[in-house]
């Protein structure tokens, strides 16, 4: 993989544990919270949509709209997966195990059933990657804080979800040839309409939601488009089987940081899976 794709990959993840790390301190209804974040991000991310549809870089077709359609509903399913998780579990539990299973589902479809060949060196590259990410998890059922089982399930749902619109946005990148922006700003306009009658029906919880939450709402409207649109534009030019991994350094961030931020313990084993996740890396960018 290019060392520059490489680069993009990583800031994306640097970007991805900190929006995390930031909707861990929301606060009330997780599906307004959701649709707060969500709202804000279509609106700045829909201007540069309809720049490119007038200068003719990406049309708005049948096509765009189709697969926006359909990645809409995956992400909006991972995203509600993902906060309800947050809602009834650690961090340092459902981040990593979701981080986790869904680089290795990409993997395995991207390769059996995408036909994608990455180089010997780039998988055993992927491979250590997540073996650094166990490392960093450590084992979850040894963990005394809010019931790890449930963690561990809510992580492993959120995983599955994960690697289903991996593939399919990877599809409508690669094959389809949609431009990252617009495809993702038509992903953001699709959620708003799904979670359009809840918000009306909620109204007045949501305004409540727009007030407790406002710097939390504000930072992951910026981080998670710019954290995704970052892995589209790398899965232009890259096997999603890499990118899906590499991307996953974002678990070294973010369990350093939940140690840090939460008090979630286990220093040294995360410092030495990050030293093991920085080596697949390598394998990768090699």
């Amino acid at each position: 993989m290019p060392p520059v794709t490489v680069a993009i990959v990583l800031i994306a993840a640097v970007a991805h544990a900190g929006w995390n790390l930031v909707s861990k301190y929301k606060k009330g209804d997780t599906l307004l919270f959701v649709g707060a974040y969500t709202t804000a991000s279509a609106i700045l991310c829909l201007p540069l949509a309809i720049g490119a549809a007038a200068t003719g870089s990406q049309p708005i077709t049948w096509t765009l709209v189709a697969a926006a359609a359909v990645s809409a509903a995956l992400h909006l399913t991972y995203s509600l997966t993902l906060q309800a998780g947050y809602d009834r579990a650690d961090l340092g539990v459902v981040y990593p195990i979701a981080r986790g299973v869904g680089p290795l589902l990409t993997i395995v479809i991207a390769i059996f059933l995408l036909g994608e060949r990455p180089t010997a060196l780039a998988i055993i590259g992927a491979l250590v990657i997540l073996a650094g990410i166990l490392v960093v998890t450590g084992n979850p059922f040894q963990r005394t804080g809010n019931r790890p089982l449930r963690g561990i399930a809510w992580g492993t749902t959120t995983g599955a979800t994960i690697a289903a619109y991996t593939l399919w946005d990877a599809f409508a990148i690669g094959s389809i040839g949609l431009a990252p922006v617009s495809y993702y700003a038509g992903t953001l306009v699709v959620q708003v309409a799904f979670l359009a009658p809840a918000i009306i029906r909620r109204r007045t919880a949501f305004a409540n939601t727009l007030r407790v939450n406002r710097a939390p709402i504000a930072a992951v409207a910026v981080l998670s488009p710019l954290a995704y649109i970052l892995v589209l534009t790398a899965m232009q030019t890259s096997p999603v089987a890499l990118v899906a991994p590499l991307r996953e350094a974002s678990i070294v961030i973010g369990a350093l940081l939940a140690w840090r931020l939460f008090g979630e313990g286990h220093l040294a084993r995360r410092l030495i899976g990050a030293v093991i996740v920085l080596a697949g890396i390598a394998g990768i960018s090699l």
